[in-house]
């Protein structure tokens, strides 16, 4: 028992070693690149709301605009370079979900369409999607049960 417990000491002492330290740079460029995608989505959200277009035609059109450049640039292999440097600022706006999307289907292209790409399409996004409307429901449950 007690070689045991070395043995775990010993673990921890080679984790806590060995574990990579935050840096303030990530942050920063976390931040940066965060806020950089959300500029772009800001243009682009202008640029059809000057067009015309209603103000939830203009976000619609946004949303639809990150996603293709999002998409675009993960299946060129820019969107993973620009995740290595940025971290959670390139994976928390909606680039970000059409880059897990994209990755799951050129990673298992070569099964075939239906059942490479189609059956695994959303292996990273789904869990998200799914969770995300279980909490939204369970939120506005509450919220309609507490209003009434």
């Amino acid at each position: 028992m007690e070689t045991n417990e070395k043995n775990i000491k010993q673990y921890k002492k080679i984790v806590k070693e060995n574990k990579p330290k935050p840096k303030k740079s990530h942050l920063i460029m976390s931040f940066l690149v965060g806020g950089f995608i959300c500029i772009i989505g800001q243009i682009i959200n202008d640029f059809f709301s000057m067009k015309g277009f209603s103000m939830t035609e203009a976000s619609n059109m946004t949303s639809i605009a990150l996603v293709f450049i999002g998409s675009f640039l993960t299946g060129i292999g820019v969107y993973d370079n620009i995740g290595k440097k940025a971290g959670a600022g390139s994976i928390v706006p909606i680039t970000g979900f059409a880059n897990s999307v994209v990755s799951c289907a050129m990673e298992y292209s070569k099964e075939g369409y239906i059942f490479g790409m189609a059956a695994n399409m959303f292996k990273i996004a789904g869990p998200v999607i799914v969770f995300g409307i279980t909490s939204s429901s369970i939120v506005g449950l509450i919220y309609f049960i507490l209003t009434r």
